[in-house]
């Protein structure tokens, strides 16, 4: 054999496995019990993926099953993966550490290896995306554990990220410091006209949001406080829009919900000042709201409230603005606020959404096809040319919603990482 033949034989040889590879998986046929397709349930269809894209779902016997391996459900709902408006990935339970000692004393490789089990937990939860709403002091280690899930290094979902939050100068925490020291803080800190500086720059660094904290606990008076002013607010919301950012905002006093809607925020974060004309100005302005109901109900519990006891103040006043916000027709986005409680446990959210009085169907929608139109992504539906981000639960979550807790099959992009 000449040399130059076995020097091809070689190439074709090492070629060979990166073109298999670069093919992607073969088309797979899905047929579950029933199919939610982001809008409504569907008995008896099938599912046909091929590469990261659905090419066809409807009716079993109209999806044609040629070439595909099929992948049998029995008994599960096939759904579109489940999105985790707002998270935060580099923080871990409160219950296990306070927050002031994670972002004081947890060093940033620490905080990032414990984000990879975060980001593992959530997809195998059947969270297929996830916006992250900050790293809390972790600077802009979102960006680089976005790079490590694309380039297929660490398994987790799609990150949307917002860096290192924005806050107003002196507002945010940790605090109780001898006030010669210049602590680390857990966000962004700037003000009036350096404000454009710093969302540029966070842009500039990976954000896909700007998230600003539009009122906090600052101040001699008890209670969260506006921060940011409505033309502060204005100039950030508009130059993220000049780059095709949009803005969320952290708002649980109703002045600061009527600024950051006025100024153009596309979400509210928490809501907790939210009043019924703050609501209508929401929907009149097309605002959702992402009410981080487990947060609330995760926090009370570390102070001592159990399930089953007469509920706290807290969690007594969040049922009212849900339901008021229901009543509006405000947009909702499910959002738990993760990282206050354990990642994996991202349910939670869309369990007590349902609790507090929103219709199976209704939640469902929030954490799918409604998530993917606020977020602006290709996801949250089971139709033809939508990304292959898809889950299985056993039983039927528009009858049982805790069915979302028992995830049996979840795929990604076409790639199955469960079971």
């Amino acid at each position: 054999m000449s040399l130059h033949r076995f020097l091809s034989i070689c190439l074709l040889l090492a070629v060979a496995p990166l073109a298999a590879r670069a093919q992607g998986p073969g088309a797979m046929l899905l047929k579950p019990a029933r199919v939610f397709d982001g809008e409504a349930m569907h008995e008896g269809w099938a599912v046909r993926v091929a590469g990261d894209r659905i090419e066809a779902a409807g009716p079993a016997a109209s999806v044609d099953a040629a070439g595909a391996r099929v992948v049998e459900l029995a008994g599960a709902t096939l759904m579109p993966g489940l999105v985790e408006g707002h998270s935060h990935i580099m923080l871990h339970a409160y219950n296990e550490t306070a927050w002031n000692d994670q972002v004081l004393h947890e060093g940033l490789a620490l905080r990032a290896a414990r984000a990879v089990n975060h980001l593992r937990a959530t997809l195998m939860a059947g969270f297929t995306t996830m916006r992250d709403l900050g790293t809390e002091g972790a600077g802009y280690a979102d960006v680089e554990l976005k790079q490590a899930v694309e380039q297929g290094i660490v398994p987790g979902p799609r990150l949307l990220v917002a860096t290192r939050a924005i806050v107003v100068t002196g507002a945010y925490g940790p605090k109780g410091f001898a006030l010669e020291w210049r602590v680390p803080q857990g966000a962004e800190e700037t003000s009036a006209f350096d404000l454009v500086r710093v969302v540029r720059d966070q842009i500039g660094h990976g954000a896909d949001w700007i998230k600003l904290y539009g009122d906090y606990r600052w101040g001699p008076l008890p209670g969260a406080h506006a921060t940011f002013s409505l033309e502060e607010m204005k100039l950030a919301v508009a130059t993220a829009r000049d780059a095709g950012v949009p803005v969320a905002v952290h708002a649980g006093s109703s002045e600061g919900m009527r600024r950051a809607i006025l100024a153009g925020a596309e979400t509210i974060e928490h809501g907790d000042g939210g009043t019924p004309e703050l609501f209508k100005l929401m929907v009149e302005r097309h605002v959702a709201l992402c009410p981080t109901l487990a947060a609330t109900e995760a926090t009370a519990q570390y102070a001592g409230w159990k399930k089953g006891q007469p509920e706290p103040p807290s969690i007594v006043q969040k049922r009212a603005l849900f339901k008021a916000a229901l009543d509006a027709g405000v947009t909702i986005l499910s959002g738990s606020d993760i990282g206050v409680f354990p990642h994996g446990e991202n349910a939670r959210e869309i369990e007590l959404m349902v609790d507090y009085g929103m219709p199976r169907l209704d939640a469902l929608k929030a954490a799918t096809s409604v998530a993917g139109r606020v977020l602006h992504m290709n996801i949250g539906e089971v139709k033809p040319g939508m990304f292959a981000d898809l889950i299985a639960v056993d039983g039927d979550p528009a009858a049982d919603i805790t069915a979302l807790r028992r995830v049996k099959f979840v795929m990604k992009a076409g790639t199955v990482y469960k079971p």
